[in-house]
Formats: structure tokens, sequence, C-alpha cells
């Protein structure tokens, strides 16, 4: 029996420093669909921040960039139709970089957060209310600990940095 495969699509159209390569988006998306039960396929695309406020603007009608946006597919209603797609994460790095500056976090790390944060939205999980949104943090925070992250809601202080 082969072992399931999650295919990622990188598209990177903004350039910056301290963008994760392959691996560590690969490791990554492994993390969170080590126990999903078929091969899946995800698109990351690494933008500015004038293609993340298009986006946030156009299907969120919020203004401004924002960290990642998450697009899970939604397959066509046909019998029989089956597509390994899980959907497109759209991640600012600008937006990234900043937060991780304004957090104390370092930014690999908080590139893993909102990857895997992004994941778990195409899987379904959202934040909209309290209970969800504490066990969707629940599952960040575990994921993390497997990628030997601290956890990313827990304030730093000065002395930590």
């Amino acid at each position: 029996m082969n072992p399931l495969m999650n295919q990622i699509d990188i598209q990177r159209v903004f350039a910056s420093d301290g963008q994760p390569d392959k691996v560590c988006l690969q490791r990554w998306v492994d993390t969170v669909l080590a126990n999903y039960p078929q091969d899946t396929e995800t698109v990351i695309r690494i933008v500015g921040s004038e293609e993340s406020a298009e986006l946030n603007s156009y299907y969120r009608h919020k203004q401004g960039p924002t960290n990642i946006l998450s697009f899970p597919f939604e397959a066509p209603d046909i019998d029989g139709f089956e597509s390994p797609l899980l959907g497109d994460l759209v991640i600012c790095a600008s937006v990234l970089a900043a937060e991780a500056l304004e957090q104390g976090k370092p930014l690999l790390d908080h590139w893993a957060h909102i990857v895997i944060h992004g994941l778990l939205h195409l899987l379904g999980y959202d934040h909209i209310d309290d209970a969800d949104a504490e066990e969707m943090e629940g599952k960040e925070i575990s994921f993390l600990q497997q990628l030997n992250i601290r956890n990313p809601y827990l304030q730093v202080t000065d002395h930590e940095r």
C-alpha cells in the first residue's frame, strides 16, 4: 500500500525575505494531514499587500490586506466526481512579517501557524463562535507542538524575546 500524498503547488508572486522553502511548507501540510484518509492537493499562493487587499475586499468585503485567505474547493454536483483538491491558501508575506515582528515571534514559526490555520479552514474548521474557535486553536497548538513551535496564543514577555 502506498502512503498518501499531499501535493502542494506553491505560487510565489511576491518576493520577500524569510519565506519558507518547499520543504517547510510540505512538512507543515503533512503534519496537519497526517491522518487525512486520502491524497490531497493544496495551492499555496504567496502574494503582496495589493493582491491580498483586492481579494479581501472582493471575497470578505473587508478593507486592506490580511495574513491569509482560505478558499476551500467546492466540487461540482456531478455523480461520481472526485478530486483531491482541498483548496487554495493565499498568504500575504508582508502582513505575516509585520505580525511576527509586532508579536515578537520568529517569522518562520508564524508562517507555520498561519499555514496550519489556513489548512484547518480548508478542512472545514472555523472560529466564528467561541466553542469553534477554542477547538480550532487547540488543533493549531497541537500541530505546532508536533513541530516544536510554542503556543502562538501565549503572550510573550520582553525577557522571553
